[in-house]
Order: structure tokens, then sequence, then C-alpha cells
């Protein structure tokens, strides 16, 4: 009996056209990243577990993936009946990457002296999470970020509020920018007079949108939050920032927060957004290396989560034996993005198209006599093949029409004689008679 040919659940294959339609979210996140000064980098797959453990909370460290080492480690493993976390360090590692920020803060701790600071980098690599695929969540997925570190001055969020913004318009997404700070929630712990209770008030916090305020609620009694508290945080959670300032006036953490959005929304006043950008004070971001302010991107018209998210982290590389570092960065989940690019049908129709131009030939002859021509075709930038096989021509259009080329170039006796090529438009069934050069020009014009 053969074995079912399956892949891993949370992780998929991309057809060409599925590549070409990723590469036109790529390559505008891409463009954008540059246009603001961030420069490319790439790391390792896999990462020490020292380096990953640690940095994500209680939740996020359940979603490691660990690789076992190689080498028979097992062998004795009926016999000696040990408990496997005992010696899961010795038997594991490393670990596939959560994220890129933790192997960026990594990066810039081994490279500190040929990094020029401020140091502004952009990655665009898959991550992995052991998490429960579900739409819009896989456990192989591509991060791109953007990261400043090496400076305190919160010009460098509100520029990054700004790619945000021209990325999403460039796509011609209208989305819902969030910013919040994760001083105010510390003001929030502190107002509460619970500041040890900071990541369980948070956690549950940033699930509001997910389980309503009443599974928030339960969670944070789970969490030793007393009744009296519990009716504070509803009470913070449904305030106008205006009022924020009063509300935790004990609080010096709270108002240095509300004084850093202020700040941003400042830099940002003379340069108004293309899309909402909105204080959300629910707003917590799961991940405990947050310090400062935390952005989070959501898409309007379609039900879905958060397509970015991102925060200032004050001493992520303080971790690995570099203190005093403040960086700060935002993500674009390019899964989601598609997802809700797909759904709200806003590709380009040019994305389809990876080959513009078949080139159709009645023998062998004629495919000789097309080789230079199409060379020439491709020479000048145009996606360009020739069917392989010389048979029925109706064969080869139908092969055109499958794989979207917009153009059928047929190639035979009389083509060869006069150097006129017949030129089918196959969505419009036009076909005329022209030279490659003529060929050339129409479809670099588009037309």
């Amino acid at each position: 009996m053969s074995q079912k040919t399956s892949i891993p659940k949370g992780t998929r294959d991309f057809s060409a056209e599925t590549i070409q339609k990723r590469e036109y979210i790529f390559s505008i996140i891409k463009q954008t990243f540059k246009r603001f000064g961030f420069a490319p980098l790439e790391t390792p797959a896999m990462e020490n577990l020292s380096t990953l453990t640690g940095k994500y909370g209680e939740e996020g460290e359940q979603l490691l993936f660990r690789i076992l080492n190689s080498g028979d480690f097992l062998k004795d493993w009926e016999h000696n009946q040990t408990d496997y976390r005992k010696v899961a360090a010795q038997i594991c590692d490393k670990g596939l990457r959560y994220d890129l920020t933790i192997p960026f803060a990594r990066y810039v701790v081994m490279h500190r002296n040929q990094i020029v600071l401020p140091f502004k980098r952009y990655q665009i690599q898959p991550v992995w999470r052991a998490d429960r695929p579900q739409k819009g969540r896989y456990r192989e997925f591509y991060q791109c970020d953007a990261d400043v570190i090496g400076s305190d001055s919160l010009l460098c969020e509100a520029e990054l509020m700004l790619i945000y913004d021209q990325v999403f318009a460039a796509l011609q997404l209208p989305v819902r920018i969030k910013i919040n700070n994760r001083k105010i929630l510390q003001g929030l712990a502190e107002t509460l007079g619970q500041p040890e209770k900071l990541t369980d008030i948070t956690i549950a916090i940033d699930k509001l949108d997910k389980i309503g305020w009443e599974g928030v609620e339960k969670e944070l009694q789970t969490r030793a939050i007393s009744n009296e508290n519990i009716a504070k945080i509803k009470e913070y959670l449904q305030l106008p920032f205006e009022q924020l300032s009063a509300f935790m006036q004990t609080s010096p953490i709270g108002q240095k927060g509300i004084e850093e959005i202020n700040e941003v929304l400042a830099f940002l006043q003379s340069t108004p957004l293309q899309n909402q950008l909105v204080i959300d004070l629910t707003l917590a971001r799961g991940l405990n290396y947050y310090t400062g302010c935390i952005f989070e991107v959501q898409a309007l018209g379609v039900q879905m989560g958060s397509i970015g998210g991102g925060g200032r982290y004050d001493n992520l590389t303080g971790s690995f034996g570099m203190s005093g570092m403040s960086g700060v960065g935002i993500s674009f989940g390019a899964e989601r993005i598609y997802d809700v690019l797909e759904e709200l049908n806003l590709f380009p129709l040019q994305t389809d198209a990876v080959v513009q131009v078949l080139f159709a030939c009645f023998d062998k002859q004629a495919q000789m006599f097309a080789m230079p021509l199409l060379q020439q075709v491709r020479l000048a930038g145009i996606n360009a093949e020739m069917y392989p096989e010389p048979v029925k021509i109706k064969k080869q259009l139908e092969y055109a029409d499958r794989k979207k080329i917009g153009y059928v170039v047929i190639v035979g006796s009389e083509e060869m004689a006069t150097g006129m090529l017949t030129v089918k438009h196959l969505a419009s069934g036009e076909q005329r008679q022209m030279n490659v050069a003529t060929l050339i020009q129409l479809i670099s014009s588009g037309q």
C-alpha cells in the first residue's frame, strides 16, 4: 500500500501564479523600506535555543519548533523512562526562528563593531510557529520586518507609521493603524497597585478582540486579579485618551507613555496619513520584550486578524550581554495580506502573467527561425517562451490560454519568407502582422 502524499499541516505549496502575487506584495514592501533608508539583512532559519528562549512570554515559548540534535540520543528511551523535560536540553539545542526581531538583536550584538548606529535594516524571510493551523494562521509563514536600533528618538516611530501608510496605500488596501504604549499598560498595573501583574494583565487584555470582555474578565480572575481591579481595568478600556492622564495621575511611567504617544502624533501632524491612525488602549501586544510604543494594523472590510504589528524594545540586546541599546520595529504579515488582497480582489491583473508571449511554430524549421527572435524579445526584458514541440497550433494556443499568456506569435513558412510575424492577442482574438521590433514595442507598452 502506497503512502498518502501530503505536507505538514500549516504549510503550503506555492504555484507560479501565487508566487507572482506574493512577489507583488514583497516588491512594494521592499521598495518602501529602501525609500526610508533601510538596508537588507538575512539570518539563518535556525538559531540556538538559548537565543530564542525566555524572550516571547509563556505562550510564545510553547510555540517554538525545537530541532532534534543529530545522533542516537533516544536508543535507551524505553528502558530508562527518563522524564522528557529533563533531557530536552540534551537532545534539542537549536530551534527554528519564531520571529525576525530576536535574531536581529543577536546579529547586532555579534556585529556591534561593524554596523553603523543608528542601524536600520529590513528582513523578509520565513518564520515558524507550532500553532494550531486556521484561517490566516500558519506554521510556516513570511514576515517582512523593518527595525531601527541605537536611537531613542520617537521620530523612528513616526517614520514606521509612514511606512505602514505608504505600503498599504500602494497596495490599495484600506487599513486602520493602531497605536498604544506599554508604559501606559505599566501605568495601569501601578494604578491598580499590582505592578507585578503587568504580564498577566497584558496577556488577558490582548485577547479582547478574540474572546470579548467576558472572556477577558474570566482570565483576569484566574490570574488572581481582584474584582475591584477588574472593574478598574474595564473602566480603563473604555476611557477616551484625553482622560487617561487623570486616570493614572499617580503613575509617572503611565504619564511618560502618554507623552510618547503625543510626540509621535506631533511628528505626523504635518504629514497626514492616507489611512486611519487611532489610539487603542486595548492594544497590548503579547510579546514581553516591548517597552514603549506598540502598533498593530487591521484591514478594513474583511474579517481577519492583525496584518502587521510591532513596537519599541529598550533592552532586547541586553539578554545577549549588550545593554542600553534601544530599538523599534514593525512587521508585515505577508500571508494575511495575501489572503486579504485575494478576498477583496485587489491584485492587479498583470501579476497572473508569468509569461507574456509564446512563440508557436508549425515545424522544426520554423522553430530554428524563431529562436533568435525569441532571444531578442527576452533581451528586451519581456518574459517569453517557445512551445517545445511543433504540434498543432490549436494545442499550442490552448497551452497559452491555460497559462494566461497574453500574446502568441505564430511562425510558419509565410512568416519566414516575409519576416512579418503573425501576433495573436488571446483575450480579444485580434490577429495582426508585425516585425519583431513592433512586437517588442507593443508588449513593452502594455497595450
